[in-house]
Order: structure tokens, then C-alpha cells, then sequence
């Protein structure tokens, strides 16, 4: 357990000193009407090439769409990778979106099509779900579905772009490594012994003096410098272990958050499906003022 807990530290402190160069970006909130629609069919493309993907490795079921509708426009999971790819330009009196076909670093245009992505979505995410679940639409009936009929993010034509807009930080690749370690941190989260995987500074992380001390103790007659070494070999093997009480543990967290999840989202599906009855029948019923005339 004790050489688990140093794997996993070794990889945030390795990631930590990578992310610790990038200064934050934030959204621009301004920007979004310009590339709202454009957004939305990038959107309908993703979630119809994603739930495809799955589609040919296994029969895929209606709670597993919901979790890709649920995750497409959050930069924190895999699905949403596709957003690390984008920039838009100026052009034509308008914004573009490009797809740079390769990902890059998220810079101010990258988490303002997260944020345009993220206000597409809203709730609808379970309503496209169920579409898609149940019409297995094509591309172009899904989007269309999406942006126009469920969202209305492509009903209105955007305006026109200001004269003294200027253009965020250009877009920069991401260097394979960093590409690597970012989806490695990803697929760590929710691991036991790295809640949260929250990202701390090479500082933060010398300064836990306690971290692990127990751990050291029995590990004291360690090899210290031939840790590097031994890394790899440690990684293969906790791989390679099977039906350890580690994994026993997970599979059974995962499998109990898997069925709360999927309960949550039914229970959600019928009360939306009661409202709308309740407002179809209060729609139908006449005013009183029209059984007098009557």
C-alpha cells in the first residue's frame, strides 16, 4: 500500500511541475454568441461519433449515453478532450471555429468553448440521451435535433462582431507528454489513496512533512536512488495483480455509484415526464370564462 500511495505522489509531483508553469485561463463570456451555433454542431458531431465508438466494441445501453451527454462539455473527463482541439478566428466579420486536429494547451478560447458548450447543454443532457438512445438518428438529424429543436443555439443568427475585438492567446500544441500525463491523471481520479486527485505545487507537496511516514519506516532500507529504476516494474506488477482487495474495493464503489447514478437519472426521467403532462393537461382544460360563454 505504501509504494501505491509513492507511485501515485511521484505522478502528481511529475504532472505538478508541469501545470505549475500554465497560468489559469478564464472564459470569455462576450465571445460566446459569436460561436454559440458553431459550438452545438461540433457538439451533435461528438456525441454521435463518441456513442458510435462505443457502439461498435459493445451494445451500449441508455445510462451510458447519459454519461457521455453528462461529461461531453466538462474539460475534466475524457469525453470532453475533443474542446483541447478547438480555437476560433476572426473571419469574415465573424468568429470561426477550427478544429486544430491536434490538442493544445487551454488557453482563454478553449474554456470559452467549454463555458459555449457547457450553456448548449444545460439540462438537456438527458433529454438528447433518450433521443439518441431511442431514434438512432443520423449526424445530421441529430444535430439538427440539438442545436434547433431542443436547444435553439442555432435558431438565432449571431450578431455582428465588434470592430475593436481582439483575439486571445494564439493556439499552442500540446506536447505529447503532457498529453499523456493529463489523460493518466484523469483516468487516476477517484482512485483510493488519491481523492480528488487535486493538483498540489512541488512546494506544497515537500512541505507534507507527515505524508507517508508510516509508510517510510517499514520502507527505510529501501534504495532510495534506485526508486527511478524500480518504478516501472512496480507499475507493471500492481497491473498485472488481479482480484486484489484494492480493486475488489473499487469495482464495488464503482458498481454502487453506477446504480445510484442510474436510479437518479430515472427517477429525474419520470418526474420531468409528469411535469410534462401536468402542463399538457392544464393547457387543455377550458377557463371558466369559456364555460360561460358556452
Amino acid at each position: 500500500m505504501g509504494r501505491v500511495f509513492v507511485i501515485i505522489l511521484t505522478v502528481v509531483l511529475i504532472f505538478s511541475r508541469v501545470s505549475a508553469k500554465k497560468p489559469s485561463s478564464i472564459s470569455r463570456k462576450e465571445d460566446i454568441p459569436f460561436i454559440k451555433c458553431q459550438v452545438c454542431e461540433k457538439l451533435g458531431n461528438e456525441l454521435y461519433n463518441q456513442v458510435k465508438k462505443k457502439e461498435s466494441e459493445k451494445k451500449v445501453s441508455e445510462f451510458e449515453i447519459i454519461e457521455i451527454s453528462e461529461n461531453v462539455c466538462n474539460l475534466k473527463k475524457e469525453e470532453a478532450d475533443w474542446i483541447l482541439r478547438m480555437d476560433y478566428v476572426k473571419k469574415d466579420g465573424g468568429l470561426q471555429l477550427v478544429d486544430q486536429e491536434t490538442e493544445g494547451q487551454c488557453n482563454t478560447q478553449c474554456k470559452t468553448v467549454e463555458r459555449a458548450c457547457q450553456e448548449v447543454m444545460g439540462y438537456s443532457d438527458t433529454d438528447v440521451a433518450e433521443y439518441i438512445f431511442k431514434s438512432k438518428p443520423q449526424i445530421n438529424s441529430l444535430v439538427n435535433y440539438l442545436c434547433s429543436d431542443l436547444t435553439k443555439a442555432c435558431s438565432v443568427k449571431p450578431p455582428p462582431l465588434p470592430k475593436d475585438w481582439t483575439p486571445a492567446e494564439p493556439f499552442v500544441p500540446k506536447s505529447a507528454k503532457e498529453a499523456e500525463m493529463e489523460k493518466l491523471m484523469k483516468s487516476m481520479q477517484g482512485m483510493p489513496g488519491a481523492p480528488g486527485m487535486k493538483m498540489y505545487s512541488k512546494d506544497d507537496l515537500l512541505n507534507m512533512q507527515n505524508l507517508g511516514e508510516d509508510d517510510a519506516e517499514d520502507d527505510e532500507d529501501d534504495d532510495e536512488a534506485e526508486f527511478p529504476s524500480k518504478l516501472g516494474k512496480v507499475l507493471k506488477e500492481k497491473e498485472t495483480e488481479k482480484g486484489n482487495w484494492q480493486q475488489k474495493i473499487v469495482k464495488q464503489v464503482t458498481n454502487t455509484g453506477t446504480t445510484l447514478k442510474r436510479r437518479v437519472h430515472q427517477f429525474s426521467g419520470k418526474i420531468r415526464q409528469w411535469w410534462k403532462r401536468t402542463k399538457t393537461s392544464a393547457a387543455k382544460k377550458p377557463s371558466k370564462g369559456n364555460k360561460a360563454d358556452l
